[in-house]
């Protein structure tokens, strides 16, 4: 019996196939990217003026190699932290503060302008704990800011932000422009962070 010749397949479109499947992956796929700590840097100047700042004006958290928080020269848990920068940054000790709320102890910051929040940790501290700190910090300063704005223009600062950034927002965006501005202008975010 003679044998038979096997059929060929056609590959010619094997190659376009390929292609194809290799730009629809490449298309479809979403690559993540890391998010990190959203610090903005204070611009360089050039004057060489020595900034007076009064101590009472800094509000010192310290983290240690073992994770434990001393503020204010006191140890305190993670959970009281917020609550302590928040009567920290709110007191208006000087007067000039119409809108703090806070107990105007001559003892503590003056207004919210002139508010520092200084975070020290040392090398060996964890990288989550420091995280915690800054979120706590961070969280503070957007509580202030969320009451701010919802006592002048009925909504939260977060809501007010969340539609700054969106472009499908319906309403006037430099109006809201002007009163995000205003908001972070009054209770301005000071974190300085110590080598």
């Amino acid at each position: 019996m003679a044998k038979r010749a096997a059929p060929e397949v056609n590959a010619g479109s094997m190659a376009d196939i390929a292609f194809l499947l290799l730009i629809f992956f490449l298309v479809t796929t979403t690559i993540e990217t890391d998010a990190g700590i959203n610090r903005k840097l204070p611009p360089i100047e050039d004057n060489n003026e020595n900034v007076v700042i009064k101590q009472k004006n800094i509000f010192t958290v310290l983290l240690n190699g073992k994770d434990q928080l001393l503020v204010e020269d006191e140890l305190m848990e993670l959970k009281d932290l917020r609550a302590a920068a928040i009567e920290f940054l709110d007191n208006g000790g000087d007067r000039t503060c119409d809108y703090c709320h806070g107990k105007k102890d001559p003892e503590s910051s003056d207004n919210p302008d002139k508010a520092i929040i200084s975070l020290k940790n040392e090398r060996e501290t964890t990288y989550k704990t420091y995280i915690a700190v800054q979120n706590e910090l961070v969280a503070a300063y957007n509580d202030l800011r969320n009451i701010r704005a919802q006592s002048q223009y009925g909504k939260s600062f977060a809501e007010m932000e969340a539609n700054l950034n969106d472009v499908n927002w319906p309403g006037d965006k430099e109006k809201l422009k002007e009163q995000v501005e205003k908001i972070k202008l009054e209770y301005p975010q000071k974190l300085s962070e110590v080598q």
